[in-house]
């Protein structure tokens, strides 16, 4: 087991995840420490066993919210009590057990490197991905690439990242959105307008069937038209800083002239 960081913490957003939150968490512990999990709401008993774990680790912490609010909500709850007690970044990753713990300390290594970059899970789906969620994720990815002005974000809704927690509380905190499942890709486009540089790396995803615990939370109706109001914003934020990401990418090293 490593030794506890005082900057890095792994961040697991919580929300009736059944009973894969608790391999999640201890292959999260596994390779890192401290890991705190964000229990927003829960009401399928995990909380509760969350919490009794808890209490014999101290690696490990969790928070109970006392209704469900959205995964940005939970992340945001999580990063300002880690902002409180002197942390400077957090690996988010999902509860499900979709995101590859043994990723964990390269992630944060390239965090530690590169301490003002956000460090991005580029997915890589095995053959029991479902096919509709793959392709679609290319129409958000090709939004959040123009709304950045080509920034470099390989893929813009994998939840297995690593953020500085400053800019990401500063982003949040002018927002009345970013909260539910509209939070992840709003997060980098925004960080991106603030100057984060993102650095991918790989991460290979694991979708579970219901056969094998697999829990989904997302609803393709409501989720893309919360997704499509959230490109509509972005996009005229994006118009509106359109000279400082221009003047920008000429002020960078190799911009044609």
């Amino acid at each position: 087991m490593t030794a506890a960081s005082t900057t890095h913490l792994v961040l697991i957003p919580s929300y009736n995840p059944g009973p894969r939150v608790f391999e999640t968490v201890a292959a999260a512990r596994r390779y890192w420490q401290p890991v705190w999990v964000v229990v927003d709401g829960s009401s399928d008993g995990t909380g509760q066993r969350l919490q009794a774990l808890a209490a014999a680790d101290p690696g490990l912490r969790v928070i109970t919210r006392p209704r469900n609010e959205g995964k940005g909500a939970a992340v945001l709850c999580g990063l300002r009590a880690a902002l409180a007690e002197g942390y400077t970044h957090a690996l988010a990753m999902d509860s499900d057990g979709q995101h590859p713990a043994e990723r964990i300390p390269a992630f944060m290594a390239a965090s530690l490197a590169a301490p003002g970059a956000m460090i991005l899970g580029e997915p890589v789906f095995g053959p029991e991905a479902p096919l509709l969620r793959v392709r679609g994720r290319r129409i958000s990815n090709w939004w959040a690439n123009l709304e950045t002005l080509g920034a470099g974000v390989h893929d813009s809704l994998c939840g297995f990242r690593v953020y500085p927690l400053l800019p990401l509380e500063r982003v949040m905190r002018r927002q009345p959105w970013m909260r539910r499942f509209d939070f992840d890709v709003e997060a980098v486009v925004r960080l991106c307008w603030r100057g984060v540089r993102p650095v991918n790396l790989p991460a290979p995803v694991r979708y579970f069937p219901a056969g094998e615990g697999g829990i989904s939370h997302f609803r393709y109706g409501r989720d893309n038209a919360l997704l499509t109001w959230m490109h509509a914003r972005l996009v005229c934020g994006f118009l509106l800083r359109l000279p400082m990401l221009v003047a920008r990418r000429l002020r960078q090293p190799g911009a044609a002239r």
